[in-house]
Formats: C-alpha cells, structure tokens, sequence
C-alpha cells in the first residue's frame, strides 16, 4: 500500500515538472495593467496570480518560468 502511493506520489511530482518550461531574456516592456511582460525576442508572457515581478526593469535580464503550452508565467526571476 505505501508502495503503491509513493509510486503515485512520484509519478504527479514528474509529470507536473514535465509540464513547465523556462525561458532566459530581456525585458523590453512590463504593462503592471495587464501583467505582461515582453522580451526583447518579441516574446510575451502573462504573470499568473501570486507571481509579483520585485526588481524588474527594462533591459533587465529574466528567468521565466510558465506552463508549458501557454504563456502563463508561473516565475520570475531577475539575473545579474
């Protein structure tokens, strides 16, 4: 029984990270009103709710990380 849960437990924990992806780049713009925020690639990522964006700037250098398939931005992190 404990084994079957663990195995469980271990599969969702896998198959959630499976479902995430990241992204590197630099800010081009953040819209506060509409919590996106637009790389210089163009490309553009919404902040779900709960992901506030401390220290980010223009030109500033970001670590995205969203769910896979959309551009819902689960973190941000601003890199030296």
């Amino acid at each position: 029984m404990i084994k079957n849960f663990i195995t469980t437990v271990s599969v969702l924990t896998m198959a959630g990270a499976a479902f995430a992806g990241e992204v590197e780049g630099v800010v081009s713009n953040y819209d506060p009103a509409t919590r996106m925020i637009v790389l210089e690639s163009g490309e553009a990522y919404r902040l779900t709710d709960g992901v506030e964006p401390d220290g980010l700037e223009p030109s500033g250098k970001v670590v995205i990380t969203y769910d896979d398939g959309t551009t819902d931005a689960t973190s941000v992190a601003v890199v030296d």
